[in-house]
């Protein structure tokens, strides 16, 4: 963060973000103090027991509710708490990025279909990895950089920005230190590594409130077009990227085979249904470990969500996918 960006902030607005730095500092240094495990399994203890308790594992609880009608209250209780403990291990993890590896007798991430994005990069296409916010998230870039597959890391920049500066550099430490933040420049560099035959890394799952409505769940949530365009303008292979928490700071990452599909020649109703396989896909992941995934999320919309999306999308033949020539925006 330059000093010339922290000068144009409002003077409350810096003070409020040094204040938040503070704190979340000083939690980063115990973390760090503590070391992987045991800093992983102090923010599982604090996500079980205090996260838990707070506002936003009530969204997780109405979310799991929806998503699993089959299941009773005990079970989404108990994914609940799983869940906290994830995201809790998954910031104590934080500090720590430096000391996950894919090397050694016992690695940290073990790597199975490794053979498959090898074999895509070497056909020569463009190529999009993505997955969710599922068990540390960050183990996509962190594992698939290590395994030999560098490349940029799309990603939403926190509104703090010391703190931003910070998870950048935990990432440069053992993955690749090209980050592409959401936006316009952003979409400018991802044409860029893709046409050089370098991958990017994307996740998916979050709601975007300038998209596209695709099932997910059994309910429409607003969706992402970018990789869907990106895939069907450059001609790139999509490859999901599944992850999952083995036990403590350890984990799996596992490459699946790309998606299949045959463009119609119909680009807003190729971008709807290309959309509407990733967000299968996605799903897919989650069920494997549905308490690893962030129910936290306001992934579903509200009706304000669809009118605010009517008045702010471009809508390319009704499907409501703000998709802007390249160098302006691609949302």
């Amino acid at each position: 963060m330059s000093a010339n960006v922290l000068a144009k902030m409002p003077l409350a607005s810096r003070l409020r973000y040094r204040a938040e730095a503070v704190g979340f500092f000083t939690l980063m240094w115990l973390f760090r103090l503590l070391g992987l495990d045991l800093g992983s399994a102090l923010g599982g203890f604090i996500g079980r027991n205090i996260y838990y308790r707070l506002p936003p594992a009530n969204r997780a609880r109405e979310n799991l509710k929806l998503a699993f009608p089959q299941k009773s209250a005990a079970e989404i209780e108990a994914m609940v708490v799983a869940m906290c403990d994830n995201l809790g291990r998954t910031v104590g993890e934080y500090p720590n990025l430096d000391k996950i590896s894919i090397a050694g007798p016992e690695p940290r991430i073990t790597v199975s279909g490794a053979e498959l994005p090898a074999a895509a990069i070497a056909s020569g296409k463009p190529m999009i990895f993505f997955s969710g916010h599922i068990a540390n998230w960050e183990m996509m870039a962190i594992g698939s950089f290590q395994a030999g597959f560098p490349g940029g890391t799309v990603y939403r920049p926190p509104n703090n920005p010391f703190v931003d500066d910070w998870i950048a550099k935990q990432r440069a430490k053992c993955g690749s230190k090209e980050l592409i933040a959401k936006g316009s420049q952003g979409v400018k560099r991802m044409f860029t590594f893709l046409r050089r035959n370098m991958p990017i890394y994307m996740l998916v799952d979050q709601k975007t409130n300038e998209g596209l409505s695709a099932p997910f769940f059994g309910r429409e949530a607003m969706t992402t077009p970018a990789p869907a365009a990106l895939a069907l303008r450059l001609n790139a292979t999509l490859m999901p990227i599944s992850l999952r928490r083995t036990g403590g700071a350890r984990f799996h990452m596992q490459y699946h085979p790309p998606l299949a599909f045959q463009p119609s020649g119909d680009h807003e109703a190729d971008i709807l249904a290309l959309t509407i396989r990733i967000n299968a896909e996605v799903e897919r992941m989650i069920r494997v470990e549905p308490s690893q995934w962030l129910w936290v999320h306001r992934r579903w919309p509200t009706e304000k969500d669809y009118m605010t999306n009517r008045r702010n999308t471009h809508n390319l033949g009704g499907t409501g996918v703000r998709v802007e020539r390249e160098g302006s925006s691609l949302t």
